[in-house]
């Protein structure tokens, strides 16, 4: 999992809790989203850190490079709806700030943009998105099995 720019301590800390539950190995932030470390998210977060590997780089581009698989992105609008999106795994997403979401120039990264409210509804929280995403990703079997 990637996030980006997600400020608030408490979303990150619910992300990360919300990723050890799901089975997510590892998470990647960039330096624009809070620390993953402070005491607000470890509070948050509520142990979550100890089954993950969290990494806190200068560059998530370079960092989405790395990563061998299928990458996603939530977005507002105009995504395939994550119920007929077409997930493989490995798989990572990419989650976007409280007001911006992701950056186009991360956008483009992307094999697939997924859009997850309906229409009239302008978005989730972040670290809902990130429930109901990795939600989605644990009940579909792995490619294979």
């Amino acid at each position: 999992m990637f996030l980006e720019g997600v400020q608030d301590a408490g979303n990150v800390g619910a992300i990360l809790r919300t990723a050890a539950a799901f089975g997510v190995s590892t998470v990647v932030l960039d330096r624009a989203c809070a620390d993953p470390w402070s005491p607000k998210v470890l509070r948050a977060g509520m142990g979550g850190h100890f089954s993950l590997s969290i990494e806190q780089v200068p560059d998530l581009k370079a960092a989405l490079e790395r990563f061998h698989g299928q990458i996603l992105c939530t977005v507002a609008k105009g995504g395939v709806d994550l119920r007929d999106a077409r997930l493989s795994h490995p798989l990572a997403w990419i989650f976007g700030s409280e007001g911006k979401g992701v950056t186009p120039s991360l956008q483009k990264a992307a094999a697939l943009r997924v859009t997850i409210v309906a229409p009239g509804v302008e978005s989730l929280n972040v670290a809902a998105a990130a429930a109901v995403c990795l939600y989605e990703s644990a009940s579909r079997p792995a490619a294979g099995s």
